[in-house]
């Protein structure tokens, strides 16, 4: 799998000793936005880890990344992001509401969320997408 790093230096460090060359690393940056605006192919962006906050330790929402989102989950959630129900994101996306189904599950497990909003607000929190 070719992935795109995104995070601080040391942050990006931590994350590729873990990878153990499980994965091709084609390019590394400082945010997700400066990742999507190269246009370099890769199957997915890899946020590093991140310490989650010591005020609040029991948020539950720890930065960390165990699966990446695909660029198909990247676009499903971005459309609920818009407030879209999984028909109106089918037609938008050329798929079926039962796979717009099982990718909005998909992000909810990678992203370990509840719910749609949930999913949306923890992927706005971590830089997966912007509103």
């Amino acid at each position: 799998m070719r992935v795109l790093l995104v995070g601080d230096v040391a942050e990006r460090v931590r994350l590729r000793a873990q990878m153990n060359g499980s994965m091709v690393v084609v390019a590394e940056y400082a945010t997700v936005a400066a990742a999507r605006a190269a246009a370099i192919d890769a199957d997915a962006i890899l946020v590093a880890n991140r310490e989650t906050d010591s005020a609040d330790p029991g948020s539950g929402d720890s930065f960390a990344v165990e699966e990446a989102l695909t660029p198909r989950e990247v676009q499903v959630l971005e459309l609920l992001a818009e407030g879209l129900a999984n028909k109106a994101i089918a037609e938008r996306l050329g798929i079926s509401d039962q796979t717009v189904k099982f990718h909005v599950a998909s992000i909810s497990g990678k992203l370990g969320a509840v719910n749609r909003t949930d999913a949306v607000r923890r992927a706005v929190r971590r830089g997966l997408i912007t509103l």
